[in-house]
C-alpha cells in the first residue's frame, strides 16, 4: 500500500495461510519502482503477526529497514498517539473497495491464475478512479 491507502502488489494465498508465510511474496509483487536503498533507506512497519524469523529475513531480503512490534511489547504511551497514528484503517478502506468488485467478491474463477488476474484488473480500475479523481498529473519537470 502506499500512503493514501493504494494497492502496490497482490499476493494470492489460501484462507488458512497466514499473511506472515506471504510477506516474501507480496513484496516480490511490488510493481512500483522504488528508490535505490543504499541512497534512500526504506522503512517497513509491520504488526506483532510479523515477529518471527520468517517476517524479519523476508523484509531484509527486500532491503526494507524492518520495524516490527515484538510479541510482548507493551503498546507506547498514549501521548505519542497525535504524533503517529495509527493507519490501519487504510489497509481496510482498500479491502472494502476490493469488495465492491463482484468479480472477486464471489468467487467464481476455478483457477488461481485466473482469480488473481481478475484481483490485478480490479485493482487496476481502483487506480483509474483514483486518477480520474484527482486530476492529471503534473511533474515539476514538465513545467
Amino acid at each position: 500500500m502506499d500512503g493514501e491507502g493504494g494497492i502496490l502488489g497482490v499476493a494470492l494465498g489460501g484462507a488458512n495461510i497466514p499473511d506472515a508465510q506471504l510477506l516474501a511474496e507480496t513484496l516480490g509483487a511490488v510493481i512500483v519502482g522504488r528508490p535505490d536503498p543504499e541512497q534512500t533507506p526504506q522503512h517497513l512497519c509491520l504488526d506483532k503477526g510479523y515477529d518471527n524469523p520468517r517476517g524479519r529475513e523476508a523484509t531484509v531480503a527486500a532491503d526494507y529497514i524492518p520495524h516490527i512490534r515484538r510479541i510482548g511489547e507493551e503498546k507506547l504511551d498514549q501521548r505519542n498517539r497525535k504524533k503517529h497514528p495509527a493507519r490501519r484503517w487504510k489497509v481496510e478502506r482498500a479491502g472494502s473497495w476490493l469488495n465492491g468488485c463482484r468479480s472477486i467478491l464471489v468467487r467464481y474463477a476455478k483457477k488461481a491464475s485466473n482469480y488473481l488476474g481478475l484481483i490485478k484488473l480490479d485493482c487496476i480500475l481502483l487506480w483509474y478512479r483514483r486518477a480520474a479523481r484527482l486530476g492529471p498529473l503534473v511533474f515539476p519537470e514538465a513545467i
